[in-house]
């Protein structure tokens, strides 16, 4: 099979690539080069040539710097949500109104994070600040185009390169005896790779015939940040303390403006697993897999 893939440096983007060959998938990855998604003008003249020679089309882009979509919102609204709806909309004309199936990753910030119970793909949607609005408004894009397509939204993403979370307590860590850690907001950290596994099977079913929709899928078990931070200097070997703090105090500590991160992350994942058989996967797990990948190409300093 073959799939056409919008992102090449991002964290699923490389796990994508990383991982088909062994799933007998061959690849075209479309990079900023390419297209621009600040300009989804750029989409068109990149993946109207390639679309009805692929299986699936799979987005791994975002713009998904939270806060500086605050002041950035045109832009993070041209990406997340102008770009995605552009893509489905060409793979719904595609192979003359067949369509090729659709896959775009969204995100946990859809929800405005209120209550403990895990959310569901149908309940109602709530996003707190500006990138989960657009967030949301490309998922909605990506419907109204009217073709085959499967939403997967996901949390606290991590893995061996890019920015996140691990590598950022690695290298604070690594000069710090204790840290201070948010711990009122839960949510299923999820590893890139299982991410990339997840949207394989995906795209490879869909291009046979099962039906599409919108789906949860996080790591398990669901944890706060500083418990998340605990285990990642467990497991890394490093003595850092983790001292629990809330949302509020965080920001008032580093004087910014209240946070626009849902407190409530838990994803009920069971539709995901019904349809595609892709059952939660241990996140420590693949925390160790990462490790083990950092440890032997440290990650940079900056």
């Amino acid at each position: 099979m073959h799939f056409v893939v919008f992102g090449r440096t991002g964290q699923v983007a490389t796990e994508l690539a990383r991982q088909a060959p062994a799933a007998g998938v061959t690849l075209t990855l479309i990079d900023r080069a390419a297209a621009d998604l600040s300009d989804p003008a750029q989409i068109a003249p990149a993946l109207t040539p390639l679309v009805d020679g692929a299986d699936a089309v799979i987005n791994a882009t975002a713009w998904t710097a939270v806060d500086a979509a605050e002041t950035e919102e045109e832009t993070a609204h041209a990406v997340n949500a102008l770009a995605p709806a552009e893509m489905a909309r060409i793979c719904a004309a595609a192979k003359g109104g067949q369509g090729v199936p659709f896959l775009h990753v969204s995100t946990d910030y859809v929800f405005d994070g209120t209550g403990t119970a895990p959310w569901k793909p149908d309940d109602a949607t709530g996003p707190l600040g500006a990138y989960g609005r657009t967030k949301l408004a490309g998922e909605e894009g990506v419907r109204a185009a009217g073709g085959p397509h499967a939403i997967l939204r996901t949390s606290w993403v991590f893995s061996a390169h890019g920015g996140n979370f691990v590598k950022t307590m690695l290298r604070v860590g690594a000069t710090r005896d204790s840290l201070t850690v948010v711990a009122d907001q839960t949510g299923g950290p999820t590893a890139a790779a299982d991410i990339a596994a997840a949207l394989l099977v995906m795209a490879r079913a869909m291009a046979g015939g099962t039906e599409g929709g919108t789906f949860h899928f996080s790591g398990a078990p669901d944890t706060h940040w500083a418990g998340f931070a605990r285990e990642i200097f467990a497991r890394a070997g490093m003595t850092t303390q983790v001292e629990e703090i809330t949302t509020a105090e965080f920001a008032a500590m580093q004087k910014t403006p209240p946070s626009h991160r849902p407190a409530n992350s838990r994803m009920d994942c069971t539709t995901l697993q019904d349809r595609f058989g892709i059952a939660r996967p241990d996140w420590r797990t693949s925390l160790d897999a990462v490790l083990a990948e950092l440890k032997a190409a440290p990650p940079a300093t900056t």
